[in-house]
């Protein structure tokens, strides 16, 4: 599913305007990306979790060359779907 079509989906279930659901979501997604900017997170009951995580250093290798090389550590961005979600996924009932 692409931007454009859930910027669709919500403009036509809120019964919104297209162009207030793209400001609805663009709000959405900066809202987010902002707290996991600061380390924060953000759980949306029902739905999931945004978080971040600690990956430590590591060594790599060059697919091509088979050189070894440093992978410096980093900060990545995850989502854990919750519960309500896996189920909805897994087509389980309550």
């Amino acid at each position: 599913m692409t931007k454009e079509q859930i910027v669709a989906n919500i403009a036509k279930e809120a019964g919104i305007s297209k162009k207030a659901a793209t400001v609805s979501l663009n709000t959405f997604v900066n809202s987010v990306t902002a707290e996991l900017k600061k380390g924060g997170r953000v759980p949306i009951v029902g739905f999931g979790s945004f978080e971040v995580r600690k990956v430590k250093a590591r060594l790599g290798r060059n697919p091509q060359t088979g050189e070894t090389l440093k992978i410096a550590a980093a900060k990545r961005p995850v989502f854990k779907a919750g519960k309500a979600l896996k189920d909805a996924v897994n087509r389980r009932k309550k």
